[in-house]
């Protein structure tokens, strides 16, 4: 997983030069397909990261995800809701999450 976020972080720092020289998607795709082989990226990708750069946005890592973190759940948690549900089988889920 760390070699592909790598190779990712790679090709978007390739793409950055080309685009930079003035050259268009296909031309990229095609430098980086003579140049890379099997393990050149799509031109779907190519072209969504040439996109990204004319838009001013030149980071090659990845955003942290949006939306609610994820919640840590333990043996004592699952222990102390199990109990909730057996005391009373029609509670809600909100009076759980409280």
């Amino acid at each position: 997983m760390r070699r592909a976020r790598f190779q990712q972080h790679g090709d978007a720092s390739c793409h950055q030069v080309i685009f930079l020289q003035g050259k268009a998607p296909k031309e990229i795709h095609a430098i980086l397909t003579q140049t890379l082989g099997e393990h050149a990226p799509s031109y779907a990708t190519v072209k969504n990261w040439v996109t990204q750069f004319k838009r001013g946005d030149f980071t090659t890592c990845d955003e942290p995800p949006l939306g609610r973190p994820k919640t840590v759940t333990t043996p004592e948690i699952a222990d102390q809701i199990h109990e909730l549900i057996l005391e009373d089988r029609r509670i809600s889920s909100n009076s759980i999450a409280e």
